[in-house]
């Protein structure tokens, strides 16, 4: 590719009315050889937090060996094409998990790791603030989003009576404070304005019916003409993903004109604009908009929660041989069918980690690819849900952390290790020198290259 004789800012933006799309990293980015800078520039590195509640069954996650050559369970058989860019880590525990009873003392400090405090919803207290928000405070001035929260299900309130506790903590992962969760946006029409730039509350026009991309198509176009070939292939690549998020989004937020729909009364409060009715496209939106996220430098920090904990969501209609709701085969009891179902819908949540990081290794960046420069814990606050147990997690970590993290195997701590050393490791990867977080000892030790 001939070199060019101008240079492009990390931080450009393509322009329309009221809207503002950054670009995917470029080679017309890196800073030009004789002004005193290497000819390599260095991506970011991102992170990403998802969670998924219930637990898995331990006899079905947890590989029977240690190192790369270890077999992919039954849960774990998703992540066949990604296996060499996934650790899997056993034997980590939040012991502040084991003082309190029910799901929402193991899941509300999913990433505090720290006691969760038990009450009716006056004192809440996850402990302290959450690993997502430490590193959003630190880092998260260097994007237009310092971090994003994002999910499916909506805010609960009241009291379980049956443990005692706020069914508040069902709903938060990111905490900026013991007291202060941060709120999750629901609406993938919300994310993507958020993310690109529309403009909250402004005076309806006929622009607001044409696609984001066309208000800004003409300044790509203008930049495309003075990129190199290779360049001018990621812009294009780059912009036909954005518009395949823009038109799964319009299309999930109708009803799907391909399918009868049976005569019924009216819905008596329809779902907002924009609100997906489909659980798994839903889960897929959201997902895809974090890689989105990711791949325009918009943010380095996420957080996703598949569902509320407690979530008793019924994958029937997306899974084969599932029959009932989550949190009930959660509770298996030991009976071999539930086990069976629960495993299954540990395997679907699984399979969804495994076809975002397919989706991070397509995208090139610098000399490697987006995933090689993300960190993106996949786990739950339990293992097995039958015991409510926070010991042994289910924990997968995808990405190499910009080359700080060895991956492609499995690291089985010792029985105890406690999870916030993973996040120590993590936030160090990510620049934010932190020796200690919630209840580490360090860092995780058997990951570091």
């Amino acid at each position: 590719m001939s070199q060019k004789s101008w240079h492009l800012s990390r931080r450009t933006f393509l322009r329309g009315t009221g809207v503002a799309i950054a670009l995917p990293w470029l080679e017309a980015m890196a800073p030009r050889v004789g002004f005193g800078a290497s000819a390599e520039p260095t991506p970011p590195v991102r992170m990403g937090c998802l969670f998924y509640p219930n637990g898995a069954y331990p006899k079905d996650w947890t590989p029977t060996t240690a190192g790369a050559e270890y077999e992919l369970t039954t849960c774990l058989e998703p992540l066949a094409k990604v296996k060499s860019e996934v650790l899997v880590l056993s034997g980590l525990d939040k012991a502040k998990s084991h003082e309190g009873d029910g799901h929402y003392a193991k899941d509300a400090n999913f990433l505090t790791g720290l006691h969760v405090n038990k009450t009716d919803g006056r004192d809440i207290s996850a402990g302290g603030i959450s690993m997502d928000q430490l590193a959003a405070q630190q880092i998260g001035s260097r994007t237009p989003l310092p971090s994003l929260e994002v999910g499916v299900d909506p805010v609960d309130s009241g009291v379980d009576t049956n443990v005692g506790y706020t069914r508040l903590y069902a709903c938060y992962i990111s905490w900026r404070a013991p007291n202060i969760p941060v709120a999750k946006e629901l609406n993938p029409r919300a994310v993507y304005d958020r993310l690109f730039g529309a403009k909250a509350g402004a005076q309806k026009s006929s622009d607001d019916d044409r696609s984001l991309l066309d208000l800004a198509l003409q300044d790509a176009n203008d930049l495309r003409r003075k990129l190199g070939r290779d360049d001018q292939v990621k812009v294009d690549e780059y912009l036909e993903s954005v518009r395949s998020v823009e038109k799964q989004i319009e299309f999930a937020s109708k009803p799907d004109a391909r399918r009868w729909h049976p005569a019924a009364p009216a819905e008596l409060v329809p779902p907002p604009e924009g609100r997906v009715r489909d659980y798994q496209k839903h889960v897929e939106l959201m997902l895809d908009l974090i890689v989105l996220a990711f791949r325009t430098d918009q943010t380095r920090i996420a957080s996703f929660m598949f569902a509320n904990s407690v979530s008793g969501h019924n994958f029937g209609p997306y899974i084969d041989g599932v029959h009932g709701g989550h949190h009930e085969m959660s509770h298996h009891s030991n009976n071999p069918d539930k086990i069976r179902q629960y495993s299954l819908i540990t395997r679907w949540h699984v399979a969804q980690f495994s076809r975002v990081l397919e989706k991070m290794s397509d995208v090139k960046e610098g000399a490697g690819t987006l995933l090689d420069n993300s960190l993106i814990l996949f786990g739950s606050g339990m293992s097995d849900g039958n015991r409510h147990n926070p010991a042994d997690l289910p924990i997968l970590l995808g990405g190499r952390g910009g080359g700080a993290i060895s991956s492609g195997r499995h690291v089985a701590s010792p029985e105890g290790t406690p999870l916030c050393n993973l996040y120590v490791s993590m936030l160090d990867a990510m620049g934010v020198d932190v020796p200690r977080f919630g209840d580490s000892i360090g860092k995780l030790k058997g990951i570091a290259v």
